[in-house]
C-alpha cells in the first residue's frame, strides 16, 4: 500500500506545472524587507553626548570675543561727539553679530568660540542614526542655506528689533501713558512677550541641562545642534591665564575697597620701625607736611608738639578724629598756630 501512495504522489508531482524563471524575483521581493528589518534591528544606535559646558563655554567665549570686537571699534569712534555712538549702539551691535555670522556660519565655518570648543553646527535633520556610514556619531551635514538665514534673522535682526523697541518704548514712556491706551497695550504686551520668552528660555534650559541638545530656542527650533567637530581634536581650552587674571582682578577689588578704610598715619607709625630711613625726624623733613609729604603751602604748627603742617590736612584730621594725635610724635593735637596766633578757623577768615 505504501508503494502504490508513493508511486500516485510521484506521478502527481510530474504532472504539476515547473516554476517560472521570475519565481526567484517574486521570492526575492518578499523576503527583502523581512531581512532589512532584520538588520535595522541589530545594528546598534551609537550614543552621542557633547560636553554641556563645552557648549556654555562657547557662547561665553562669542560674547567676549563681540564685546572686544566692539571695544576696538568704540576706540575709532573716541574723537566725535560725546554720546553721538551711544544712540545708534543697537545698530553697532548687530552690525558686529552681522559680521561674526557672514565670516563663520554662512561659509559653513565655526564661530571663534565653537573653534576653540571643537564645534560645529549639524543639521539634526539630514542626520544618520544608524547604518554603515555611522563610524563615530558625529557625521551629518551642516546647516542648509535656509537655516543659515533664519539663524541670522533670530539671532541678529532679533535682537536689534527687541533693543530698539525697548529703547523707543523707554523714552517715550509708554509704560506711563494714560492718556493714549494704544501705547499703554503695546507696552503691556511687549512685557508679555518678554515674559514668555523668558519663561520658554527657561524651560529650554532645564531641558539642555538634562539631554545636552539646543542651547538656546533658535536651534530647537531650527535643529541645529552642536556636535565635535573632530573627535580626535583636545575638546578642552586651558583656563590658567584667566584664572590667574580672575584673582588679580578679586584681589585689586578688595584692596581698593579696604585701603580707604585705614588710618594712613597709624600704619606709617606702624611701619616706621621697619623702615630702613631712620632720620625722618631730621631738619630736611620737618619742612614737609607729613600727611601729604609735601612742602605745606599754608603752613600751620600743631600745638604742643610744634610740627609742621597744611593747613588743610590738619584741620580735616582733628575735624575727623577730635583725638588726632601727631603722625611724627604721637602726641594728642590741641590747638593750631600761625604766626604766634593760636587758631582753629581758617586763615582766610
Amino acid at each position: 500500500m505504501e508503494e502504490e501512495t508513493l508511486t500516485s504522489s510521484s506521478s502527481s508531482s510530474s504532472n504539476a506545472n515547473p516554476p517560472s524563471e521570475d519565481a526567484w524575483i517574486d521570492a526575492c521581493r518578499i523576503l527583502y524587507p523581512r531581512w532589512k528589518s532584520f538588520r535595522d534591528s541589530s545594528q546598534v544606535v551609537i550614543p552621542l553626548t557633547i560636553s554641556k559646558v563645552n557648549q556654555f563655554d562657547a557662547a561665553r567665549l562669542d560674547v567676549e570675543m563681540a564685546a572686544m570686537l566692539k571695544e576696538q571699534l568704540v576706540k575709532v569712534f573716541s574723537l566725535m561727539k560725546p554720546g553721538l555712538l551711544f544712540q545708534y549702539e543697537p545698530e553697532l551691535d548687530a552690525f558686529l553679530e552681522f559680521l561674526i555670522w557672514r565670516f563663520s556660519i554662512w561659509v559653513d565655518k565655526p564661530t571663534p568660540g565653537n573653534a576653540l570648543m571643537n564645534l560645529r553646527y549639524r543639521d539634526e535633520r539630514a542626520a544618520p542614526i544608524r547604518g554603515k556610514e555611522v563610524r563615530t556619531g558625529l557625521e551629518g551635514p551642516g546647516l542648509t542655506i535656509a537655516q543659515k538665514i533664519l539663524y541670522c534673522v533670530g539671532t541678529v535682526g532679533g535682537q536689534y528689533v527687541w533693543a530698539r523697541l525697548q529703547s523707543f518704548s523707554a523714552f517715550r514712556r509708554w509704560g506711563d501713558s494714560e492718556q493714549r491706551p494704544l501705547a499703554r497695550r503695546v507696552w503691556v504686551l511687549l512685557q508679555q512677550m518678554e515674559g514668555f520668552y523668558k519663561a520658554a528660555s527657561f524651560g529650554n534650559l532645564l531641558i539642555f541641562l538634562y539631554t545636552g541638545r539646543y542651547r538656546n530656542l533658535i536651534e530647537r527650533v531650527l535643529r541645529a545642534r552642536l556636535v565635535y567637530g573632530s573627535p580626535h581634536m583636545n575638546r578642552a581650552v586651558s583656563f590658567e591665564y584667566m584664572n590667574r587674571q580672575l584673582v588679580w582682578n578679586e584681589f585689586s577689588e578688595m584692596l581698593l575697597l579696604l585701603l580707604p578704610l585705614l588710618n594712613s598715619a597709624s600704619v606709617k607709625k606702624f611701619l616706621l620701625p621697619f623702615s630702613k630711613d631712620k632720620h625722618s625726624g631730621s631738619s630736611s623733613d620737618d619742612t614737609m607736611c607729613p600727611i601729604c609729604q609735601t612742602n605745606p603751602n599754608i603752613p600751620f604748627i600743631a600745638l604742643p608738639c610744634q610740627h609742621m603742617y597744611c593747613y588743610y590736612c590738619l584741620r580735616t584730621r582733628c575735624g575727623a578724629a577730635p583725638s588726632f594725635r601727631c603722625a611724627r610724635c604721637n602726641e594728642p593735637v590741641a590747638a593750631m598756630q600761625r604766626h604766634g596766633i593760636v587758631s582753629g578757623k581758617n586763615p582766610k577768615s
